[in-house]
């Protein structure tokens, strides 16, 4: 999960895990490990909110505390703040995904079973 979550293939760790912004290589370039059969669908999102909310809510609260900025300013402020967090954790948090894919032999990356149908 780590090599995913630093943009790097989950096998060796020296590839580029992405080919664009969220798209998941066909194959490492480096190792030639197959990553077209990632399955990480809605997981990525999800989970990126939840840290983007963990951080931007007591930092809210706490920026309210101790200076009580006008509502405008709070508005700019974690605005940009929840966009840039989440468009910036974003490849992170799928590439993770895809590595625990991968750690777990999820989703056609177990070479010793039967592909099903579709894969």
């Amino acid at each position: 999960m780590a090599r995913g979550f630093l943009l790097r293939c989950p096998n060796c760790g020296k590839g580029p895990l992405f080919t664009a912004y969220l798209k998941v290589a066909p194959a490492c370039s480096c190792c030639g490990e197959d990553l077209h059969h990632q399955r990480a669908d809605d997981a990525p999102p999800y989970f990126t909110m939840m840290i983007v909310g963990h951080i931007v809510v007591p930092a809210m609260l706490i920026v309210e505390r101790l200076w009580h900025p006008a509502l405008a300013i709070h508005f700019v402020l974690w605005t940009l703040a929840t966009l840039g967090l989440t468009f910036g954790l974003m490849p992170s948090v799928k590439g993770a995904i895809v590595g625990l894919q991968w750690a777990l032999r999820m989703h056609g990356f177990d070479t010793s079973a039967p592909p099903r149908d579709g894969e």
